[in-house]
């Protein structure tokens, strides 16, 4: 007979069994696995599962919500079950083989009853009445890019102000001194509501209500090359509705340059209210930076190639694009490949796995992968602006370019004539434009013109020009 239970003092799922010892033992989730201790053998065996996991070299935390596979080697657990339990860090349930891990919130706020009791908590709120900030990078589901570097200016600026990160779950690690809120907890509704100031990186969701005095730093998440919000291909009444109320709910935007600034201004109707053009904060760290290491915490040895191959997110697909073949890219150029999945495929998709392919798809902080990688490998993704301050080379996998600018979604200017790097549209493509050594040289040109366009403001002081504005207008004070 086998038995499945919650040791909660230790975080711990134990599954004992009668007979042989099994050989291993693993909960297999979709953005991370962890395997179990096996004790005993003969009569009886324990497998004892951590519940939490270390990733990247960075510290043990709950896992990710989702669901994981319990496989247990010659075991049959299809009729395990363990009711919901609450934990420090999380809910657990197991039924039928499969543990289902969620958010460490009372299931008395999920219901339908629970939530509504929060938001009419948050709605009557006075609100603004905490000199803090309100982060939220990716909807939660990551903290990094321009809200981080902000996050770590401020803390060195005003350490007074307090700090609120909004996360899906305790998986996602915020900065030292800042404090996870989870999204839906009762925590989160009173942080977004006191806060004086909120700072985001995409649109306010759940039912946001500006309160008097609070402000709204909206910081964007990279300089577009495909046509967004209002310029989107398609006359659609309710798209155009919900980005008129979006962009009203901002104070200032951020753009990394001024190609942007007008871009955005006019695809979000952002008109009488203040963008401020400084650059990008979360590339400030390409300024000098080191990519030793990220490396070492990815195990990756100094003198091997990296590739980095980070495509942007399709409309009409809810997974990562399969353009490559990771593990034969890896073969193919005798490469360590970094993939490096769109934020909006976290929840939807599964780490690829492969010999020297790792997937960085959770990997907080895109920065430390660019100074990590030797060359860059994307499509239509922003992080081409972003790449472009470090001067490695750059090369554009576009297998769907009809596609994807005629109808899918279009562009402000035309990639291929302006490109930092060649087009290619298979593989065998682009194993051949790697192999190139005459590469740099091709496209020196390109690539100044480039820079002197979209980098000139990014120069490693954006972080601590954005905290500057933000404390000169009183937006929170030191």
């Amino acid at each position: 007979m086998t038995t499945a239970r919650i040791d909660e003092a230790a975080e711990t799922l134990i599954i004992s069994g009668a007979g042989a010892r099994p050989g291993s033992a693993e909960l297999v989730g979709p953005r991370a696995r962890v395997s179990a201790r096996i004790t005993g053998g003969g009569k009886t065996w324990k497998a004892t599962f951590p519940l939490k996991a270390a990733r990247w070299g960075g510290p043990e935390l709950p896992l990710p919500t989702g669901a994981y596979d319990l496989r247990i080697s010659d075991v049959d657990v299809d009729d395990l079950s363990v009711a919901p339990t609450v934990l420090e860090g999380l809910r657990i349930a197991v039924d039928e083989g499969i543990a289902q891990v969620a958010a460490p919130i009372d299931p008395i706020y999920e219901t339908v009853e629970g939530q509504a009791t929060l938001e009419g908590r948050y709605v009557s709120h006075p609100g603004g009445t905490e000199n803090a900030v309100f982060f939220e990078s990716f909807y939660g589901r990551s903290v990094g890019c321009n809200p981080r570097a902000i996050d770590r200016a401020l803390a060195a600026a005003a350490p007074d102000v307090v700090r609120y990160w909004s996360v899906v779950d305790l998986s996602v690690e915020v900065p030292e001194g800042a404090i996870a809120v989870v999204e839906g907890s009762p925590e989160w509704w009173r942080a977004r509501a006191a806060a004086r100031l909120l700072i985001v990186n995409d649109w306010l969701r759940r039912r946001f209500a500006r309160k008097p005095g609070q402000k709204v730093v909206q910081t964007w998440h990279g300089t577009p090359l495909k046509r967004l919000a209002l310029h989107r291909p398609g006359f659609d009444p309710r798209r155009m509705a919900a980005v008129f109320k979006e962009s009203r709910r901002w104070d200032v935007l951020l753009a990394q340059n001024a190609y942007a600034e007008r871009i955005l201004r006019k695809a979000y109707a952002f008109f009488g209210r203040p963008i401020w053009v400084e650059g990008y904060p979360r590339n400030d760290a390409l300024i000098g930076g080191d990519g030793s290491g990220i490396r070492t915490a990815l195990g990756i040895a100094d003198d091997e190639h990296v590739l980095l191959y980070a495509p942007t997110w399709r409309d009409d697909r809810t997974e990562m694009v399969d353009f490559i073949d990771p593990e034969q890219l890896a073969r193919q150029t005798d490469s360590v490949v970094l993939v490096r999945g769109h934020s909006r495929t976290i929840d939807t998709g599964r780490d690829r796995a492969g010999a020297r392919v790792i997937d960085v798809t959770g990997f907080p902080e895109t920065a430390q992968l660019l100074l990590a990688a030797d060359a860059l490998i994307t499509d239509y993704s922003s992080v081409m602006f972003d790449f472009s301050v470090t001067g490695k080379p750059m090369y554009f996998l576009v297998p769907d370019l009809d596609h994807y600018r005629g109808e899918l979604r279009g562009f402000y200017f035309d990639l291929a004539s302006r490109a930092p790097g060649p087009l290619v549209r298979t593989q065998d493509e682009l194993i051949s434009a790697l192999a190139d050594e005459s590469h740099e040289e091709t496209y020196a040109e390109r690539y100044s013109a480039w820079r002197a366009q979209f980098n000139r403001r990014d120069d490693g002081g954006a972080a601590d020009r954005v905290v500057a504005r933000i404390l000169d207008q009183g937006f929170v004070t030191r």
